[in-house]
């Protein structure tokens, strides 16, 4: 089962496809999600909005948990293997770290969840990931945690072999696909894994 969370940072442009997918969005997100998506559930704590929706679920501003966990939470228990999150970039930085979080809770929980931002797929993955029909691409790998070791790869600009990758390197980032079937074997760890697309700058 699919579904998509919308958050309260930076909206993507265009239309999202929603379907077949349960969609809950988050607080002040109700502002961008109904003109690009259907909404399914409103739910957060509604500080940012500044209102109450009709058939939301509200829940206090004081409380340990995030918008975006609850919304996370809510359908990983409703049975969600594959999750979409928008809007979690842009904005306010801290909360776009907690928002790679998400991706994190949602690999120990059984689920593959991948944010979208603008120019950005980002998502968590280990022992052996594969990109089919992606050459090209620029993709970045890091730790999760503080470190993660990758025994070898294929297809890639940048042979990784017996590398370990540690919190307080930039080892990994930007490598390019350069083969319609590539890999990385991620035997040790797990990885936040990005794949960049071909407009964004730096």
């Amino acid at each position: 089962m699919k579904g998509i969370v919308f958050l309260n940072g930076e909206p993507p442009e265009g239309e999202i496809d929603c379907r077949g997918a349960l969609t809950v969005c988050c607080d002040g997100a109700l502002r961008w999600a109904e003109k690009r998506a259907r909404v399914d559930i409103k739910a957060g704590d509604f500080d940012s909005l500044g209102y109450i929706p009709q058939d939301a679920l509200v829940y206090p501003s004081r409380k340990n948990y995030t918008d975006g966990e609850i919304a996370l939470d809510h359908l990983l228990r409703r049975g969600c293997t594959e999750i979409e999150l928008y809007g979690g970039g842009g904005g306010r930085d801290d909360h776009a770290y907690g928002n790679l979080s998400l991706l994190y809770a949602a690999f120990l929980r059984g689920a593959r969840a991948t944010m979208f931002t603008r120019y950005t797929a980002v998502y968590c993955a280990a022992g052996e990931i594969v990109w089919e029909k992606k050459r090209g691409i620029t993709l970045s790998l890091a730790p999760v945690g503080e470190s993660a070791h990758i025994m070898e790869s294929e297809g890639l600009r940048y042979p990784l072999k017996d590398l370990t990758l540690c919190r307080a390197s930039c080892r990994g980032l930007s490598n390019v696909v350069e083969a319609e079937r590539a890999r990385v074997f991620c035997d040790a760890g797990t990885l936040f894994v990005f794949e960049v697309r071909e407009e964004a700058k730096w």
